[in-house]
């Protein structure tokens, strides 16, 4: 017997928003197919002169994700979903801190994700329940003399 269930998508994005989602959509499922080392090379060039991502820009980055693509918006879509709202975010000139981990509770669940100022953006959980083990963080400010 299966159960019904529903995916719950963000309708108040705008079409230019939804657009550069989809264009961000093919790069993303590409990326989702690498090794993650790979993944966190390119990612590492990629946020190359970004300015750290606030949580409302991740947020909105990540709505818009979830809105152009239903395979994002599903349990199983972390993966180019997380990858393509941190590139949505790269065109707005920012970066979140992207991340591949797991639960920390049972059961073991493979995850990804992105984080704006050290907190899980739109996961509905709490700080620390995920365990970080591949994380691609904003690039590090200049220190001035």
């Amino acid at each position: 017997m299966t159960t019904p269930s529903a995916l719950e998508r963000p309708t108040d994005v705008p079409r230019s928003r939804r657009a550069a989602a989809l264009l961000v959509l093919l790069p993303a499922t590409v990326l989702a197919f690498l090794p993650p080392r790979h993944i966190r090379a390119v990612l590492g060039v990629l946020r190359r002169g970004a300015q750290p991502a606030t949580p409302a820009q991740a947020q909105r980055a990540r709505d818009a994700m979830c809105a152009a693509s239903l395979r994002c918006a599903g349990p199983k879509g972390c993966l180019p979903r997380s990858l393509g709202a941190a590139l949505l975010c790269r065109l707005g000139g920012t970066w979140p801190t992207w991340c591949a981990g797991a639960r920390v509770v049972p059961p073991f669940t493979a995850h990804a994700w992105i984080e704006a100022e050290d907190s899980p953006v739109g996961e509905g959980v709490p700080d620390g329940y995920f365990a970080r083990l591949v994380v691609v963080a904003p690039p590090p400010r200049p220190t001035g003399r």
